[in-house]
């Protein structure tokens, strides 16, 4: 067995060893670099990079030859130029070549009756004009502007998805089984971010916080169907980062953040798929609902306490995060060995901990990659347990059932589901019905996703 294999079959069973509650071989390191910061790294031109692609597979694996992460560290990208064709006002790339998320309002505090009726319907019908320019015309028009913006956005998920398949492969990186993984928002994240914007939501929170209730209830099927990947499993994950929980009252938490953000992630779970789900800012006023989500899920920190954490949630939940990005630009290479090593003692202990930074190096003056590529190095060979295979003390709470079958299944007159379409073509060859079924349904669902990227 070749050295690079043998790599990624231990780095598959660590994680494996995790998601089944046992004691790992030693801690799992997942680090992402976003793109940008690979351009950067690389010292390529941001922006132009982004538009051509030019020599984007030999920035990638010069990151991948920078990390010990475990987990394939290329993270999240938007791609310019389906956002350009459309005319986005919500996302702009800036003479620096970042985009940016300005902003924004696609949805007017009068128009939360015509949300809450359907919000799919609206989205399509008066979101998605307001925050895309070039969607704001004639029916003719939007039709031919989306099929590009279609065609430019899936040429770049072609272009990347082949990268990263020849990347993994190439260094032996962890991944999640075919099809398993997913994103998502809170339903209250998702109508305050494009929708009424920070400003908007803070003043309809004291003003109409009904309306909201209302309205992340109606969202809630649809974050559902977005959080649940073809192929649900529990070494797969879906990945939530909580944006506005911090910046409300505790009671205004309770009455209307927390309800159907929760009641979605034991969905979600009830469907055989955990959430990986990104605490923003500080959540320690919250552990007790932490607490409550259920056993397994994986909570990521960016700021609090870690013994804290590891002493109210570790064991029931699987944590990481914590280590300040920050401090690999400002102190030395063994100050901040150290400072990992500190975070390790505090919560690898009883395993149900992976290691990950607090955020991702989004610029290259962020870090001293030289102290970053230092600190997953030591964490690779030093953060070792001497008892894997060991079961981890687990709560032993079931799921909660029946979640499911009290949220409304998601419906829209914009998107059609198999028996819908069959039911006005009856001419179907039926030899031929599971082909035409599957094919038809794929191109829906790939609409559905893009429509999200948008948002």
């Amino acid at each position: 067995m070749s050295g690079m294999k043998a790599l990624q079959q231990e780095r598959q069973q660590i994680f494996k060893d995790l998601y089944d509650s046992k004691i790992p071989k030693r801690v799992p390191i997942n680090a992402n670099l976003p793109l940008e910061f690979c351009i950067q790294y690389a010292g390529l031109p941001l922006a132009e990079t982004q538009w051509t692609l030019n020599g984007i597979e030999e920035a990638l694996d010069k990151a991948c030859q920078m990390t010990s992460s475990d987990a394939y560290p290329s993270g999240f990208a938007r791609f310019p130029a389906h956002l350009q064709i459309l005319g986005a006002k919500g996302f702009v790339m800036g003479s620096n070549g970042f985009i940016q998320h300005p902003e924004t309002v696609g949805m007017e505090v009068d128009e939360y009756d015509d949300f809450i009726k359907n919000p799919y319907d609206c989205i399509m019908e008066k979101v998605l004009p307001r925050l895309y320019s070039e969607l704001n015309t004639d029916p003719v028009t939007r039709s031919l502007v989306f099929a590009r913006a279609f065609k430019a956005f899936y040429d770049y998920v072609e272009t990347y998805g082949k990268i990263d398949v020849k990347l993994i492969e190439k260094y032996g990186f962890y991944t999640v089984p075919m099809e398993s993984s997913s994103w998502v928002t809170a339903p209250f994240d998702f109508i305050a971010d494009f929708l009424r914007s920070f400003k908007g939501i803070a003043m309809d929170v004291k003003r109409c916080p009904e309306k909201i209730t209302e309205a992340c209830e109606a969202m809630l099927p649809i974050q559902i169907k977005r959080g649940i990947p073809p192929v649900p499993s529990k070494y797969g994950q879906t990945f939530i980062p909580l944006h506005m929980g911090t910046y409300l009252r505790n009671s205004d938490f309770e009455k209307l953040y927390w309800p159907t953000f929760s009641k979605m992630v034991h969905a979600l779970a009830e469907a055989g798929q955990p959430c990986v789900i990104f605490c923003e800012h500080d959540w320690m006023r919250y552990l007790d609902y932490l607490y409550e989500l259920p056993e397994n899920t994986r909570l990521y920190f960016e700021h609090g306490d870690p013994k804290r954490v590891k002493d109210k949630l570790g064991k029931k939940h699987i944590i990481s995060g914590f280590y300040p990005l920050t401090y690999l630009r400002t102190a030395t290479k063994q100050q901040c060995i150290d400072k990992a090593k500190e975070l390790i003692d505090i919560l690898a202990p009883g395993g149900k901990y992976y290691f990950e930074f607090d955020k991702s190096p989004v610029t290259l003056d962020s870090i001293n990659v030289e102290n970053y590529a230092a600190v997953l190095q030591y964490v690779a060979e030093n953060a070792k347990y001497d008892n894997p295979g060991e079961p981890t003390v687990a709560e032993g709470k079931p799921v909660v059932k029946n979640i499911l079958a009290g949220i409304p299944k998601f419906k829209s007159k914009y998107y059609q589901t198999w028996d819908e379409y069959k039911a006005g073509h009856p001419d179907i060859n039926p030899a031929l019905e599971a082909i035409i079924a599957s094919k038809l349904q794929s191109y829906e669902e790939m609409l559905f996703m893009m429509m999200f990227m948008l948002l």
